[in-house]
């Protein structure tokens, strides 16, 4: 009776142990098969090990392999380095952009095996490259750099008759002198700027040279709304009045009343009776005795005369005074 429960025992444990090594080994597979399957997605690219300048042959001490998911490859890159450095030094490719440490080698900024790079691989479908003489005026003060966009403006005669018009708007510069690409963190007087323009563009702008002196915009990298502008003249910037309102000036007189003082404006309206006040009141010095006129009557004549009786009064009252204090 004692028998069975120890034969179960040991059934039981020789099952479990059987399920553990099957276990392990499924899970083992599994790793392996999900680890050669993410070996499979990666593919090996070159990338540059350092800094590839524009127009520069490209040399295998100067490119380094690097595993890449396939799902993320980048379009143009290279697998194979036989396509990327030919054997033949003479059909070696060159960089048509500046590459940067670490960055992805494409074909579309390589050249083909042999070719020359010049200028022209930076120009777009149906477009040539047109230089424009400048300054430090006309140029942006030398803030004007490859790969910008600028609006062209011509200024052109003399006196009042000189003129200014927007001739092309949204050109990009392909070059500055003889750089087609931006190296200089600092801004450079330029003699020659070179820009991007369509056979139409290029045959306006070569008339402009001629016609006066072409000055560059530039412009944001945001979005512009790109218009026709009228031509502006300096006759249009010379007003004939000036904007500020005319006001009539009218004369004034300062009255000193013992130590107080006060401007008093004397109007150049007809006289009034408020206008003699303030004559009077701004030059007492001046004021005359009425004048009487014999062809008048008695009474008219006896009231004109009244201030001065009256001014009489008031000089005895006073003298009475005087003398009795």
């Amino acid at each position: 009776m004692r028998i069975k429960p120890v034969i179960t025992t040991v059934f039981g444990i020789a099952i479990a142990a059987g399920s553990v090594f099957v276990a392990n080994n499924s899970l083992l597979n599994v790793n392996g098969t999900d680890g050669a399957s993410n070996q499979s997605e990666l593919v090996e690219i070159y990338l540059a090990r350092s800094e590839i300048a524009f127009g520069q042959t490209i040399e295998r001490h100067l490119v380094t392999v690097h595993s890449w998911p396939r799902e993320a490859l980048p379009p143009g890159a290279f697998s194979d380095i036989a396509m990327l450095v030919p054997e033949n030094p003479e059909q070696l490719r060159r960089a048509k952009g500046r590459f940067y440490p670490g960055e992805v080698l494409i074909a579309s900024k390589v050249s083909n095996f042999g070719e020359k790079v010049t200028l022209v691989q930076k120009l777009g479908e149906n477009t040539r490259a047109m230089a424009i003489k400048v300054d430090a005026v006309t140029a942006v003060g030398g803030f004007v750099t490859p790969g910008d966009f600028v609006d062209i403006v011509l200024t052109q005669g003399s006196n009042l008759e000189l003129r200014a018009v927007t001739i092309l708007q949204k050109i990009r510069v392909i070059g500055v002198d003889q750089q087609s690409e931006e190296l200089n963190e600092q801004p450079e007087v330029a003699r020659t700027i070179t820009v991007e323009v369509t056979p139409e563009q290029g045959q306006r702008l070569a008339l402009a040279q001629k016609a006066g002196t072409l000055s560059l915009t530039l412009r944001t990298l945001d979005g512009v709304e790109d218009k026709p502008l009228e031509m502006v003249r300096l006759r249009d910037l010379l007003q004939e009045e000036s904007p500020v309102e005319k006001s009539e000036i009218q004369p004034t007189v300062r009255v000193r009343r013992g130590t107080d003082s006060e401007i008093v404006v004397i109007r150049r309206s007809a006289p009034s009776s408020d206008a003699a006040v303030e004559q009077e009141v701004a030059d007492p010095a001046q004021k005359r005795d009425p004048v009487i006129d014999p062809n008048q009557p008695l009474e008219s004549s006896k009231s004109t005369s009244e201030p001065a009786d009256t001014q009489a009064d008031v000089a005895s009252v006073l003298t009475s005074d005087a003398l009795g204090q």
